[in-house]
């Protein structure tokens, strides 16, 4: 499993927001610069984020983004799982995967499944809170 640079990206803003917000709507423009990501590729990551209710986005003067819930409220692997569509480590236990001929003989999958679960658990055990307060 190697997480995109939309799940890195999406999980920098979401930080930036926590780190920067403070109930006010804050630009685009403003986060592309302090992250050093292109303003264009932050768009399409923030549709995301805001048609699946993340944030709050409004268009205009004074617009921009902002968390909608407490930085506490928002676990990393709900941003990764929203931008990756999975946190597999193999094919066969993806979501959308079909079924495996090899499944019940397979002799390496539950390590693998154990392993998916170690890393959802751990994920999902570290808010934007304690990141943005560094204590992961």
């Amino acid at each position: 499993m190697m997480i995109s640079s939309k799940g890195r990206y999406a999980l920098r803003v979401m930080l930036d927001l926590a780190e920067h917000g403070d109930g006010s709507y804050l630009p685009l423009r403003d986060i592309a610069q302090r992250q050093e990501i292109s303003q264009k590729y932050l768009e399409s990551i923030m549709a995301v984020l805001s048609k699946n209710a993340l944030v709050d986005g409004q268009h205009g003067k004074g617009g921009g983004y902002r968390l909608n819930r407490p930085p506490q409220d928002y676990r990393v692997g709900d941003i990764l799982r929203l931008t990756e569509g999975t946190l597999a480590p193999v094919a066969c236990l993806e979501s959308c995967a079909g079924p495996c001929d090899r499944a019940e003989k397979c002799r390496t999958r539950p390590m693998w499944s154990k392993l998916e679960r170690m890393i959802t658990d751990y994920l999902d055990s570290v808010s934007l809170a304690e990141l943005a307060e560094g204590e992961i």
